[in-house]
């Protein structure tokens, strides 16, 4: 695969009788094994095998290689590729950390992912860095793993277009708008705001007011917030109930703001709550206004049942079932690695579980 049309002629460039470049044509040509080797110290053949994989080279010795590669820009020809086929039993975790309150949403997928790969004698190598497309073309160039699996996908994701055109496996967890030929598996979000629109549309709720994903959140055009969001607001219409989203940082001060908001002056009848990160900070501020969910208000939230049970009085809540998308990524990538699988959408089933944070109807 070439990865850079630019560069299709410089690997053909003329050499003149001395090894020249022809006038005009100086530092156009591509880098080869050779440059490789000579970056790296080490010979044409050490190169080759760090390639290939037919004989073992020292850790050290391969890592000089590697970064020669990388250095250079050194892209192997199809045959090079083909040698370089062979197994390294490591499956490459592309979750970019864009700040502390995403990380902490990520790691129930990283970890049990991580567990899986252990149990079928794979490692796991975790790119952390929001280098974009650049850094999977980096991870199948150095031979680095067998597969990858990519998470905090945007709705118009810049490697969504690399992905189809790399040779190893690729699943996305997550949707992109344009996901023709990509192996995409996600949790049904759109499902999950419509179930729990209907809980509190059920309950009598005059309004409903969300506590969104923070404004840098949604800046990051992560896609699973449009499609939670569109789908809330037109059940939301549907069911002829208002909705009120209000994106807030998901600390303290960022709730109590959200409460602000949302619950206006004492006296009124209080709107339906609707969050959808984990519910904690609200319970312990509903908790300081002595105001019990499921007794004075509706309480209904998006977050993993872990995350509900630890609450005072668990939130009625769909869980976005962080493990269990990770086992399916992870089951369809070995599939991939047996051999072709069709390239579609898989989604996780959204299932609501009601608990004692939302008043019967007519109470």
């Amino acid at each position: 695969m070439r990865i850079d049309d630019d560069r299709a002629d410089e690997r053909t460039d003329p050499v003149g009788p001395a090894g020249s470049v022809p006038p005009g044509r100086r530092g156009r040509l591509a880098p080869t094994s050779k440059d490789v080797a000579r970056v790296a110290g080490v010979s044409q053949s050490t190169v080759s095998y760090v390639m290939s994989g037919k004989r073992p080279i020292s850790e050290k010795t391969r890592r000089s290689v590697l970064e020669a590669i990388d250095q250079l820009t050194y892209e192997p020809n199809a045959g090079a590729r083909a040698l370089a086929g062979h197994r390294t039993n490591v499956v490459g975790l592309v979750v970019p950390f864009h700040n502390p309150e995403a990380a902490s949403g990520l790691m129930a997928f990283a970890e049990e992912i991580a567990v899986i790969a252990r149990g079928r004698d794979y490692d796991v190598l975790m790119l952390t860095a929001a280098e974009g497309p650049a850094g999977l073309v980096r991870v199948q160039r150095r031979a680095m793993c067998d597969a990858a699996i990519v998470m905090e996908i945007t709705t118009d994701d810049p490697r969504a277009a690399i992905a189809r055109e790399l040779e190893m496996p690729v699943i996305f967890i997550g949707v992109p708008d344009d996901r023709d030929g990509l192996h995409c598996i996600d949790f049904d979000f759109e499902t999950a705001g419509r179930l729990l629109v209907d809980e509190l549309a059920d309950a009598g709720c005059p309004e409903i007011a969300v506590l969104g994903w923070s404004e840098e959140r949604v800046g990051l055009g992560i896609n699973y917030v449009p499609r939670f969001r569109e789908s809330a607001r037109a059940r939301a219409a549907e069911r002829g109930v208002p909705l009120r989203w209000i994106s807030a940082p998901h600390t303290r001060t960022g709730v109590e703001g959200y409460l602000d908001a949302a619950l206006g002056p004492d006296g009124g009848p209080h709107p339906g709550l609707l969050t959808v990160h984990s519910p904690h900070d609200v319970g312990a501020a509903l908790q300081q206004r002595a105001l019990v969910p499921g007794r004075d208000l509706d309480v209904v939230s998006l977050c993993t049942d872990v995350e509900a049970q630890a609450q005072p009085v668990p939130p009625t809540a769909v869980s976005t079932q962080p493990r269990d998308v990770s086992r399916l990524a992870m089951a369809w990538m070995f599939d991939l690695l047996a051999g072709d699988v069709p390239a579609e959408l898989r989604l996780v089933e959204a299932r609501l579980t009601r608990r004692g944070s939302v008043r019967p109807s007519g109470s």
